[in-house]
């Protein structure tokens, strides 16, 4: 069932504006939303993703909820200037081809720029990894708004699965076959939950899923590897005993990750999208007291740790990003951008 409403009736617009239809697809959940160029959103419709059945049956729902944001914009006399997508990888992100992101088991290989296009013909079509995207939404719409001085900035997805972005001397860092931020194989312990085939990586501790499987390896007769992410997170707003003890390790093993980040790219601001805005110090107190004791002191010194400033928007507001950020997107605003060289 998809779930549709009108943000924000309150904005005015010129007939013939032109505005972006971004696409967040996340293991759990998929957000169709409308947004202008400066990130402001005007029309959302969410639905289920229903991750591990065939793409196909949730393409055409999905063409399906993006035709009627396009429709409902008509009416309002808008017109959109792009189609932009943010969605986890591994993928090839200038082709907009998955390659066989692990919270997307029936999306394996599927060269989804090119059925979008199909499917919009006439619309160009961006896709950019949802880490990447999340950094630069925090960049320029989040913590980064009015920071001239941030060049160095981390964006940890922390959803479903856990990803990053990373904003190095002001511009996006996608490295040589666009995997740059993948750090949810990282294996950070010997053994531990089994995730991306591998025991004791970064997402087997400290994802969605990761914490479901932390939960159930330690609290066997109470969780299962089934249980919804929802019961787990709600026990811990709770604060539930046993469901602290499972944030407390996770925590511990997000600091060890984070510690290496630090160390290597030297940050100035680490944002947290998704469970990190809603788990807050739950997770991140604990993966203080380690980043204090593995990190470099200067390096830990120099790097804040915070939720997302743009909260429960950061999805919608980062699947515009691949389009906003695109030199070429005809009628783009002026944004921070043409000071920090990144279009």
């Amino acid at each position: 069932m998809a779930f549709a409403y009108e943000l924000d009736g309150t904005t005015n617009l010129e007939v013939g504006a032109r505005t972006v239809l971004g696409l967040d697809v996340g293991g759990t959940k998929t957000a169709c939303v409308e947004g202008m160029l400066d990130g402001h959103i005007l029309q959302r419709i969410e639905m289920p993703t229903r991750a591990n059945e065939p793409f196909c049956g949730t393409f055409r729902e999905i063409v399906g909820n993006l035709k009627s944001l396009m429709s409902a914009a008509s009416l309002q006399g808008r017109s959109i200037a792009a189609i932009s997508v943010s969605i986890g990888g591994p993928l090839k992100i200038g082709e907009g081809v998955l390659i066989d992101p692990p919270h997307l088991p029936g999306w394996h290989g599927v060269a989804l720029k090119a059925q979008l296009m199909q499917a919009f013909p006439g619309i160009p079509v961006h896709v950019e990894h949802d880490g990447n995207a999340g950094a630069l939404a925090e960049f320029h719409f989040g913590v980064g708004k009015g920071r001239r001085d941030l060049q160095h900035l981390i964006f940890l997805t922390f959803g479903t699965g856990i990803g990053a972005g990373f904003i190095v001397n002001g511009r996006i860092l996608r490295g040589a076959s666009d995997t740059a931020g993948e750090i949810g194989h990282w294996r950070l312990a010997e053994d531990g939950p089994l995730a991306f085939g591998k025991r004791g990586c970064w997402e087997s501790f400290a994802s969605g899923a990761g914490l479901v499987h932390l939960a159930a390896q330690m609290f066997p007769a109470r969780w299962n590897r089934e249980t919804p992410i929802r019961d787990l997170v709600e026990a811990m707003l709770s604060d539930d005993r046993e469901a602290m003890e499972v944030a407390a390790v996770a925590g511990h093993w997000m600091g060890r990750g984070l510690a290496l980040l630090i160390d290597a790219l030297n940050p100035q601001i680490i944002v947290f999208g998704s469970l990190g805005v809603v788990l807050g110090e739950r997770i991140l107190g604990p993966a203080r007291k380690v980043i204090a004791e593995e990190a470099l002191p200067q390096a830990a010194a120099a790097c804040e740790l915070l939720p997302s400033a743009l909260g429960s928007s950061i999805g919608d507001i980062a699947s515009l990003m691949a389009a906003i950020t695109e030199p070429d997107l005809v009628g783009r605003a002026e944004t921070r951008s043409s000071t920090h060289g990144l279009f």
